[in-house]
């Protein structure tokens, strides 16, 4: 596995300055049951990196003291870390708002067999991948079953109120594509991904988010081993759109890795490009930092991966930046 990647020239893109933070968004660890082609993180079974308690008990003091309204959990898978549900109440003790990026398998995975009703319990927000409404695309893309597994969990979390009107429980699906290409465009794509999914498994979900995918660890070494990266790289490149920048999760998000290191964003951290330290004098930025640290105003980290954030409709963790059908 390569930890860096070749690189294009950054020429022209523009600097960007972070807005206020709302949303921590924290890596519990890298631990996932399932390997993804995709994967911008490299997650898997066999990775054991894991957030330890003194930085767990650091995250609901950093809450409160900046004010944050959202948590936002990833990994690998984070319900895999064994204090993911200690995480969630203490976040929602103090009133904020949790997201679960989740991969829906892991509700068969042993020992995760009440996650469901956890969830819903505490009102977690479930971002659910599912690149595809066809079980095959799916099942080539995540592995073999992993299609069925994720019907049976939807349909589960429909159950429990998750994607229904006026329930309070929210369910988005995240598209990725198959290859090296951009998604397209995400209020189309939505609305096939709801006439199908209701007409064949009558699934209910909020909204649909289309991802670009990221030229980063495990997706990056399938474009070199395709001899696709550089052609990648200048697709998403030529479809840059400045109408992106406004709304990029950077601007007013803040990643944590699993030792408590900070970044710009969840792509960022694997890159290894930490936040810009306040000075000169300051140790790598971490956790405790935003204890008493302001990000408001602070220059964000670019690097050509940026690329993917602001091409074509553009592309963050919360979907599409604008509507191409209405720009």
């Amino acid at each position: 596995m390569r930890d860096t990647l070749p690189l294009l020239d950054l020429t022209g893109f523009p600097p960007i300055k972070r807005h206020a933070l709302d949303t921590l968004q924290v890596n519990l660890g890298y631990m996932c049951n399932m390997k993804c082609v995709h994967c911008h993180v490299a997650a898997g079974p066999h990775r054991t990196e894991m957030m330890d308690d003194a930085n767990l008990a650091l995250i609901p003091r950093v809450l409160q003291a900046r004010k944050l309204t959202t948590l936002d959990l990833t990994g690998g898978a984070p319900e895999m870390h064994p204090r993911f549900r200690d995480v969630v109440i203490a976040a929602h003790k103090l009133g904020v708002h949790v997201i679960d990026r989740c991969n829906l398998t892991i509700l068969y995975e042993p020992g995760h067999e009440t996650l469901a009703d956890f969830l819903a319990e505490y009102q977690v927000e479930v971002v659910a991948s599912l690149p595809c409404y066809e079980l095959d695309n799916v099942d080539k893309q995540r592995g073999k079953g992993t299609f069925d597994k994720s019907i049976a969990a939807l349909q589960q979390l429909n159950q429990l109120g998750y994607g229904q009107p006026d329930s309070g429980l929210i369910l988005n699906l995240v598209y990725n594509p198959q290859g090296a290409t951009l998604p397209p465009e995400q209020q189309g794509l939505e609305a096939a991904y709801r006439k199908e999914l209701l007409a064949h498994f009558d699934i209910r979900f909020n909204h649909l988010f289309a991802l670009a995918n990221m030229p980063i660890k495990r997706f990056g070494d399938y474009l070199i081993t395709k001899r696709q990266f550089h052609d990648y790289l200048r697709l998403l490149k030529d479809n840059y759109s400045a109408d992106n920048l406004a709304n990029l999760m950077c601007r007013n998000l803040v990643s944590v890795d699993w030792q408590g290191y900070l970044y710009d964003c969840d792509f960022n951290q694997q890159l290894g490009l930490r936040l810009p330290a306040a000075n000169h004098k300051d140790s790598r930025p971490h956790l405790r930092d935003l204890l008493h640290r302001n990000l408001n105003g602070q220059p964000i980290r670019v690097a050509e991966h940026c690329y993917g954030c602001t091409a074509g409709q553009g592309s963050s963790c919360g979907g599409a930046l604008h509507d191409e059908s209405t720009a």
